[in-house]
This record gives C-alpha cells, sequence and structure tokens, in this order.
C-alpha cells in the first residue's frame, strides 16, 4: 500500500512520534512524507528520499506567551511564497506517488491532496481531542477564548477524516464518531531506558523566552536542576544548563526524581510513561497545553501552574510521593496496542 503521511514542524514532538509510525509503516508499505523545517531537517536524515519539504504554519511568541496578532502577521507575510512552494511540491508528490490512503498528524497538505483525489483519510494526533471528545475539566473564564479560537482551528484542521485515532493517556468521552483512543506514541529510546530515581530534576523548557527561570529554580538551593532548552551548556550553582544531546537527555530524563515543564504533549506522556511525576507550566494562549496540564493534575500525576515560581515548585514536591504512587498505576505496553489498531484501521480501506 502506499502511504502519504503529513505532519506540521511546530515543535519536535510530532515529527518524533512520527518516525515511530511511519517506521512500523515501511515494515509493510511505501511511505512518502511531507513536513517543513525542524521537522524535515530531522526526518529526513531517518527517511532519505522519502521526506519532501513543504512550508507550513508557525507559531510566534513574545514572552513565553503565544501572540496571536504576530502569529497572523507572520503567517499573512509568508502566505504568498508558502503556497507557491508547496504548490510546486504538490506537483512533485502526484507526479511521482499516486497514494493509496493518506495519514495526517494535524497537517493541511495532506489533507487537501485526500479530498482532491478522494483518498482515505486517517487522522493521527493528540489534538482533535479538544474538538470530539467531553472535555471534564474546568475551564476558566480566562481560558474561554482560547478554547474557542482552538476548538474552531482544531476542527477545519483536519475536517472530515474518514478515521481519527487520537493519542493520549486521559479519557474523556468521545462525543463524535469515527473516533477512537490510542495510547500515546512512545519512541523506542524512551521505551528501551532504564529507569531509576535520582535526585534531580529534569526542567524541560520549550519557550526559551522565560528568562527569569535561573534565578527562580536557584530559591530551591537544596535541589539538583538539569535544564534543557537554552541549547547552553553552563553552571549556575545548583542549576545545570545542557546542550541538547538524544542520549544525555534520555538518561537524565529516566533517572529523574521528577520533571518541570509546558504542557506540549509529547513529553508529558512520555514522562507519564516512566512514571515522572510532572510540575506542568503550559505556555499562556495554548489551549491544547492547558488541557495536557489539567489533566496531569486532574490524574494526581502531577500539579498544573499558571507560572514557574519558588511557591509553586514547593507545593509540587511536596506532594511528590502521592504522584508517584498514582503514576505507578499507569500501565502502557510500549506502542504494541498503537500499531495493532493502526494495522486493523489500514486493512478497513
Amino acid at each position: 500500500m502506499k502511504i502519504l503521511y503529513g505532519l506540521p514542524s511546530e515543535g519536535m514532538g510530532h515529527a518524533t512520534r512520527s518516525k515511530v509510525i511511519i517506521e512500523y509503516l515501511l515494515q509493510e508499505h511505501d511511505v512518502q512524507v511531507v513536513t517543513s523545517d525542524r521537522a524535515y531537517s530531522f526526518l529526513v536524515q531517518h527517511f532519505p528520499n522519502r521526506v519532501h519539504q513543504i512550508d507550513g504554519f508557525h507559531l510566534a511568541y513574545k514572552n513565553a506567551v503565544v501572540s496571536v496578532s504576530n502569529t497572523i502577521l507572520m503567517t499573512l507575510k509568508n502566505a504568498p511564497k508558502n503556497l507557491l512552494r508547496n504548490f510546486n511540491q504538490y506537483q512533485d508528490v502526484i507526479k511521482n506517488f499516486n497514494a493509496d490512503i493518506v495519514i495526517s498528524d494535524f497537517e493541511s497538505f495532506t489533507f487537501f491532496y485526500a479530498k482532491l483525489h478522494r483518498k482515505p483519510l486517517i487522522s493521527i494526533d493528540n489534538m482533535q481531542i479538544i474538538n470530539r471528545a467531553k472535555l471534564n475539566i474546568d475551564i476558566p473564564s480566562a481560558e474561554k477564548a482560547n478554547y474557542l479560537l482552538a476548538k474552531n482551528i482544531i476542527k477545519a484542521k483536519v475536517p472530515h477524516a474518514n478515521q481519527y485515532l487520537i493519542s493520549t493517556f486521559f479519557h474523556p468521552e468521545i462525543r463524535k464518531k469515527n473516533t477512537t483512543y490510542i495510547p500515546p506514541i512512545i519512541r523506542t529510546e524512551i521505551i528501551k531506558a532504564k529507569t531509576s530515581t535520582k535526585q534531580h530534576i529534569v526542567v524541560y523548557q520549550t519557550s526559551s523566552s522565560q528568562k527569569n527561570l535561573i534565578p527562580i529554580l536557584q530559591q530551591l538551593p537544596q535541589e539538583q536542576f538539569f535544564v534543557y532548552g537554552f541549547n547552553k551548556d553552563e553552571q549556575y550553582g545548583n542549576v545545570t544548563l545542557k546542550s541538547f544531546s538524544e542520549a544525555g537527555f534520555i538518561k537524565d530524563f529516566a533517572s529523574a526524581k521528577a520533571v518541570f515543564a509546558n504542557g506540549g504533549f509529547s513529553f508529558l506522556s512520555e514522562a507519564v510513561y516512566l512514571q515522572k511525576p510532572i510540575l506542568s507550566v503550559p505556555i499562556k494562549n495554548q489551549f491544547e497545553q492547558f488541557v495536557n496540564a489539567s489533566y496531569v493534575e486532574k490524574l494526581q500525576y502531577g500539579r498544573h501552574s499558571s507560572d514557574f515560581t519558588a511557591d509553586n515548585m514547593k507545593a509540587f514536591l511536596y506532594d511528590l510521593e502521592i504522584y508517584k504512587s498514582n503514576l505507578k498505576n499507569y500501565r502502557q505496553l510500549g506502542n504494541e496496542a498503537l500499531f495493532a489498531q493502526l494495522k486493523n484501521t489500514l486493512s478497513r480501506f
């Protein structure tokens, strides 16, 4: 079977989890991939001659907050050249690859390809839970506008797919047909990692514009912090900044006593898989991150906070044993259930 697979470049979570699925699909199928920027650079190394570069949608940040106005301006500014480049890539794809089925990880190019050529379309991502399930969390008034915006964007992004596979570690009631939950997609390196509990805390900070993080961490001098996300190797007392190395990061991650992070799904789901208590501070104006952090707290896997503050960190660490106990009840056997569901879904088309 020929499969066209598309994913966005925003964040690296889509790329790392798509690599897992693409590797599985290539065992039995012919797969071509479309993506952009960092995701393209990452995937083309692993799948040469299978990855096509397109131009996608990007979020603009200001002071560790998603700027809606700047995002719109940036999108409009880049739209003409992006459209031309994507059209050229589209021509190349349809000329050399007549897909039997299309899989979209929250990506529009593949959606339009599927609809134009009347191909079966499967959606695989975590975002669709916002549109296709009944969220049983409290949504404060300050988040209502973000909720409506996120829901409308998600609803319009990959509509009318033949099947939606939603990757998740939390399971609110599904409210729409053709929707199935699958376990989080876990990297092979995480599955193979040897877990332990040392005394350090891994801080995974994807929004490097938060400049006050180091002095805040220094207010807990009895704790040892390994900070990833600033792309530096520097020491500030009990705070160690580390440049990204996959092997080094996974080693620190798997041996941490806890993790501090934003609300990105891929990292949080890996933390749950490794049974690491989580302090999650979602990037403001990203409702999907708010949802992920809210369910971390609802399931008592950790704490959802609006900011990284010394008091929030102390409150989280005070209840660390509670979170560790609850995480022990989480069960996931690698990606076996995911692959079984994907194989079953593909067999229907």
